[in-house]
């Protein structure tokens, strides 16, 4: 019998001879790939392009760029697609291929003309051609919401659900972008797409925004673990554990940078106890060259990069490092890889922080919580157990660097007049809440409101809500992102912070207090409609905690009339700073390190 190199020389000569049919060379380049030998198929590909005058030259091209792409090779493959394009010019999967590999090369621009060409060149009525259209427009408003140019994004994704409404995934994405907009009402008609279809969609990020309702968090994770996560894979971890004295604790998170995550978590990587504890951090982060990455990269026992692996191998990597507690930073936000989690590369999982609701994840087995955050009465809509904490949930940063405290001008507000703000990321804002804090500028003559200058779209629509309910455009001022120093500072010249509803302020909860500035608060149902309530009821603050809109609204306006009040509360603040629960951090170390070996000792 004759072996495979023997099979490959006869096919090349044949190949070389022209006696080689396209069926015959797609198959046997197929079954060279199979082996892992890419590049012979690679070889057989161009000897028969070079050698065999065919009808069916631009596939073969095609199909030799798919190798070459799938080999690193790049220049390559842009020759290989564009020697197709040349042959057959209304050929579209080249160009969305060639897209898709200007996206690798970080060649953005080069990645939307392709997909542009394809999107206003190719006819999506025929069956044939109707998906590669929807690609073509789905990449382009995938690749500029990540751009963070949201209103060209929305455009493309409703050119596509016009064209295919049935579309979960673009429809998904297209209710999150008109959130990050501040387009009202979120759910807006689209011909074939009903309401249920719509919230249906919603991802667990996005149904933050939208409800307080525990049940709807759980089914809108739940169907993206349906969808999205292996289920039938091997599970890993000894779950008996392995007995180390020293128990090995690993963070796996795409967020090691200047990111809220590592900027609550830095000083607790630097504390855990190197008597008992080993700290293990497994990343995919982008290396941004913060203080911060560096500050966290260097709390860490071991560091180690796991975006050029598979989520299996990354898992086997967890595996052979024998990881007793595994925690995961991410839930089901952006860069999370849920399905190294299935793996179970460790005994006990966790999820923490970058989540605030249920992950539906079957692979995790507590969230970090507290009382008030989860209460038990609501425990039954989580997937995971609380693993409840003493004092708080969220940990803090004592050592967070503080920019120079501005001046009021400098920061675009008045002298004179009570400064509300909430500077949340603009998706939190919702029109219930909106009407509210335009209701409290009504109430308080003189006052202004500080909100987060977070993209040119969003910045016009509240401008055009605020002016339609007679609140003029001068009373809204809007910050500039900064850096986190000089973010803080900000907060120096501020008197109240408003919070959002139904997801709250978490990290920028936070941030207020700790700089001093009262934080009032509408508490829900919903892990993230409870996390400042969380933090207030650690600082003893239960009074800024309210339940309906209306408490919400009074609140607001008493505390923009009562100067003594708001001393008050940012004296009680100042205490809360050097000696309070909320912002010990070795106690909430001392106290995680404690609930992490009692259920290492109960495996």
């Amino acid at each position: 019998m004759a072996t495979f190199e023997e099979n490959f020389v006869d096919v090349l000569q044949r190949a070389w001879h022209g006696q080689l049919e396209f069926s015959q060379l797609i198959d046997c380049a197929g079954q060279m790939e199979a082996r892992a030998r890419a590049p012979l198929a690679a070889v057989l590909y161009q000897t028969w392009l070079s050698r065999n005058p065919s009808p069916y030259a631009y596939a073969g091209y095609f199909n030799l760029g798919v190798t070459l792409s799938n080999m690193d090779d790049f220049p390559g493959a842009e020759a290989a697609y564009r020697k197709s394009i040349e042959i057959h010019p209304t050929f579209a999967q080249p160009r969305l291929n060639l897209g898709s590999l200007f996206e690798r090369m970080k060649r953005l621009d080069k990645s939307l003309t392709e997909w542009r060409w394809v999107a206003d060149n190719i006819s999506p009525e025929s069956v044939e051609n109707k998906p590669l259209v929807l690609m073509a427009l789905n990449h382009m408003g995938r690749v500029q919401e990540g751009q963070k140019q949201f209103h060209e994004a929305s455009q493309w994704l409703s050119r596509s659900l016009a064209i295919e409404p049935n579309q979960p995934d673009a429809l998904h994405h297209w209710i999150h972008l008109r959130q990050k907009q501040c387009i009202w009402p979120v759910y807006s008609p689209i011909p074939g797409i009903t309401l249920e279809d719509m919230q249906k969609a919603t991802s667990a990020l996005a149904m933050m925004n939208v409800s307080d309702d525990p049940v709807q968090q759980l089914d809108a994770a739940l169907r993206f673990v349906d969808k999205k996560v292996l289920s039938n894979v091997p599970k890993l971890a000894n779950p008996k554990g392995y007995g180390h004295t020293k128990l090995r604790i690993a963070y796996v998170s795409s967020d090691f940078s200047l990111h809220p995550v590592s900027m609550l978590t830095a000083q607790l990587y630097e504390l855990h106890d190197r008597e008992h504890f080993e700290v293990y951090g497994y990343c995919w982060s982008p290396e941004d060259g913060s203080d911060l990455r560096q500050r966290v990269i260097s709390a860490m026992d071991h560091f180690v990069r796991i975006d050029k692996i598979s989520d299996e191998a990354a898992a086997r990597l967890i595996r052979e490092a024998e990881i007793d507690i595994l925690v995961d930073l991410q839930g089901q936000t952006a860069g999370a890889r849920a399905n190294l989690l299935a793996y179970r590369p460790a005994p006990i999982q966790i999820t923490y922080l970058g989540l605030p609701a249920t992950t539906g994840l079957p692979s995790i087995d507590y969230v970090i919580a507290d009382r008030f955050l989860i209460p038990e009465s609501e425990a039954p809509f989580y997937s995971e157990k609380p693993l409840y904490m003493p004092n708080v949930y969220q940990v803090s940063d004592r050592n967070r660097p503080i920019g120079p405290i501005p001046t009021r001008e400098s920061c675009g507000l008045p002298a004179d007049g009570f400064v509300f703000c909430s500077l949340n990321n603009n998706y939190k804002y919702t029109p219930e809440m909106f009407a509210v804090w335009m209701r409290i500028l009504h109430r308080t003559p003189g006052s202004v409101l500080l909100l987060l200058s977070d993209n040119p779209w969003a910045e016009a629509n509240l401008v055009r809500e605020a002016q339609d309910q007679d609140i003029e455009k001068n009373r809204l001022v809007f910050a500039a992102r900064a850096l986190p120093p000089d973010y803080l500072a900000r907060y120096a010249v501020v008197d109240l912070f408003l919070d959002t509803f139904p997801f709250n302020a978490g990290t920028t909860a936070n941030d207020a207090l700790w700089m001093g500035l009262p934080v009032l608060t509408y508490t829900g149902r919903s892990f993230a409609s409870r996390m400042a309530g969380a933090l207030l009821t650690a600082a003893k603050m239960e009074e800024l905690i309210t339940y309906n809109l209306a408490d919400y609204e009074e609140k607001a306006v008493a505390l923009a009339s009562n100067p003594q009040e708001c001393k008050r509360l940012r004296d009680h603040l100042a205490v809360v700073h050097e000696s309070g629960a909320l912002f010990d951090t070795p106690l909430f170390v001392r106290n995680l390190e404690t609930r992490l070996q009692e259920l290492v000792a109960a495996l």
